[in-house]
Protein backbone atom coordinates (compact mmCIF):
# COMPACT_ATOMS: atom_id res chain seq x y z
CA UNK A 1 0.00 0.00 0.00
CA UNK A 2 1.56 3.55 -0.97
CA UNK A 3 1.73 5.93 1.53
CA UNK A 4 -0.91 8.64 0.58
CA UNK A 5 -3.30 5.77 0.38
CA UNK A 6 -2.50 4.41 4.28
CA UNK A 7 -2.54 8.26 5.57
CA UNK A 8 -6.21 8.88 4.30
CA UNK A 9 -7.04 5.24 5.61
CA UNK A 10 -5.85 6.49 9.11
CA UNK A 11 -7.30 9.83 8.39
CA UNK A 12 -10.48 8.11 8.15
CA UNK A 13 -10.05 5.34 11.39
CA UNK A 14 -9.06 8.95 13.16
CA UNK A 15 -12.23 10.75 12.18
CA UNK A 16 -14.61 7.81 13.06
CA UNK A 17 -12.73 7.41 16.35
CA UNK A 18 -12.76 11.02 17.63
CA UNK A 19 -16.69 11.68 15.85
CA UNK A 20 -17.83 8.50 17.62
CA UNK A 21 -16.68 9.67 21.30
CA UNK A 22 -18.33 13.14 20.32
CA UNK A 23 -21.36 11.19 19.72
CA UNK A 24 -22.36 12.52 16.37
CA UNK A 25 -23.70 9.96 13.60
CA UNK A 26 -21.77 10.44 10.15
CA UNK A 27 -25.28 12.29 8.57
CA UNK A 28 -24.82 14.73 11.69
CA UNK A 29 -21.13 15.78 11.65
CA UNK A 30 -21.51 16.62 7.57
CA UNK A 31 -24.16 18.59 9.21
CA UNK A 32 -22.19 20.51 11.07
CA UNK A 33 -19.31 20.42 8.08
CA UNK A 34 -22.43 21.73 5.90
CA UNK A 35 -21.51 19.05 3.47
CA UNK A 36 -23.63 16.49 1.53
CA UNK A 37 -25.45 14.12 4.65
CA UNK A 38 -22.84 11.23 3.01
CA UNK A 39 -19.30 13.13 3.12
CA UNK A 40 -18.19 12.15 6.38
CA UNK A 41 -19.18 8.19 5.45
CA UNK A 42 -17.24 8.74 2.44
CA UNK A 43 -14.34 10.29 4.13
CA UNK A 44 -13.85 8.07 6.64
CA UNK A 45 -14.00 4.87 3.88
CA UNK A 46 -11.84 6.97 2.06
CA UNK A 47 -14.33 7.19 -1.44
CA UNK A 48 -13.90 10.87 -0.93
CA UNK A 49 -11.23 13.48 -0.34
CA UNK A 50 -11.24 16.20 2.65
CA UNK A 51 -9.95 19.46 2.09
CA UNK A 52 -7.97 21.44 4.19
CA UNK A 53 -10.13 23.73 4.95
CA UNK A 54 -12.82 21.51 6.25
CA UNK A 55 -10.57 19.16 8.34
CA UNK A 56 -9.86 22.42 10.64
CA UNK A 57 -13.63 22.75 10.44
CA UNK A 58 -14.17 19.50 11.74
CA UNK A 59 -10.94 19.60 14.01
CA UNK A 60 -13.12 22.71 16.16
CA UNK A 61 -16.08 20.87 15.73
CA UNK A 62 -14.64 17.44 17.29
CA UNK A 63 -12.55 19.87 19.56
CA UNK A 64 -9.32 17.80 19.07
CA UNK A 65 -6.05 19.38 17.62
CA UNK A 66 -5.54 19.24 14.27
CA UNK A 67 -2.39 17.10 14.55
CA UNK A 68 -4.31 14.44 16.34
CA UNK A 69 -6.18 13.01 13.60
CA UNK A 70 -2.85 12.48 11.86
CA UNK A 71 -1.86 10.63 14.73
CA UNK A 72 -1.35 7.07 13.63
CA UNK A 73 0.17 5.43 16.41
Amino acid sequence: MDFERETYINLGKNIRKYRLAKGLSQEKLSELLDANSKFVGHVERVERFISLKKLILLSNILEVPLFKLFDFR
